[in-house]
């Protein structure tokens, strides 16, 4: 039995720089990973995907990442996946357990990483990096030691609704600003993520941001509670505070 980890990714800021013919978006973003992982256990004899933990009500057809990143390598493996990282986010859940099997069979060149997706490039070599274009050109940088506190929703979003948003919200000369280019298009595409996020602000300041797409917020630093995470009753339900900390690139 061989077990991966699959870091959660973390994107620290991001900016939309651009539409393309096909539709995807040009970014400039910085990306790390983080000691929150979710574990791939691999049986080299078998041909199976089973998900287990809290998070386990995922595909398990031929959409699975898991299952496309097998194929990708042409590869069989039996694998249970215990899932920590929740879908719809904005932590790369999908893209790390990709990233976990392209690196066991040896890792690909960037431009297949990217045929399972734009976070998958990055989350195959982990760390921290400069990630552009459509997530195709992955410059890594030294890495630094950051503490995060997560603010983990008990809702998820769809990246493709988030980025149909933002088209709108351009095509209607809403020019995106900040220090996540998509954070206006998530809280109209969610309405519990603008409450959640407002209710964070109003306690926390603006040093809260929204990760990648969403819905995950998360905080610079550490919350002094003494644990390393605990559940908060907010406006929209409960929402979970997860202290952890970057980590450098995988091996």
């Amino acid at each position: 039995m061989i077990e991966l980890l699959a870091p959660a990714k973390l994107t620290w800021f991001l900016e939309v720089t651009g539409r393309r013919d096909d539709g995807f978006h040009e970014l400039r973003a910085e990306m790390v990973t983080l000691d929150f992982a979710d574990r791939l256990e691999l049986d080299e004899t078998g041909d199976f995907l089973k998900v287990e933990g809290p998070f386990s009500v995922v595909p398990l057809d031929e959409h699975n990442l898991v299952t496309r990143a097998l194929e990708l390598v042409g590869r069989r493996a039996g694998v249970t996946l215990h899932k920590v990282i929740p879908p719809g986010g904005g932590l790369g859940g999908g893209s790390a357990d990709a990233g976990a099997i392209l690196r066991w069979a040896g890792t690909v060149s960037a431009e297949r990483a990217l045929s399972l997706g734009g976070d998958v490039p990055f989350c195959q070599l982990g760390g921290r990096a400069l990630v552009e274009g459509v997530g195709e050109q992955v410059t890594e940088r030294p890495f630094e030691a950051r503490e995060v506190t997560l603010a983990i929703s008990n809702f998820g979003l769809d990246t493709r609704e988030v980025y149909r948003a933002f088209d709108e919200l351009d095509d209607e000369g809403e020019r995106p600003h900040g220090r996540n280019h998509l954070e206006w298009a998530a809280r109209m595409v969610e309405p519990r993520l603008a409450t959640t996020m407002d209710w964070l602000r109003a306690t926390l300041g603006d040093q809260v941001h929204l990760a990648g797409s969403g819905s995950t917020l998360f905080i610079e630093g550490h919350l002094e509670r003494g644990v390393e995470a605990w559940d908060v009753m907010g406006p929209e339900g409960v929402v979970q505070f997860r202290q952890t900390i970057t980590t450098p690139r995988s091996a």
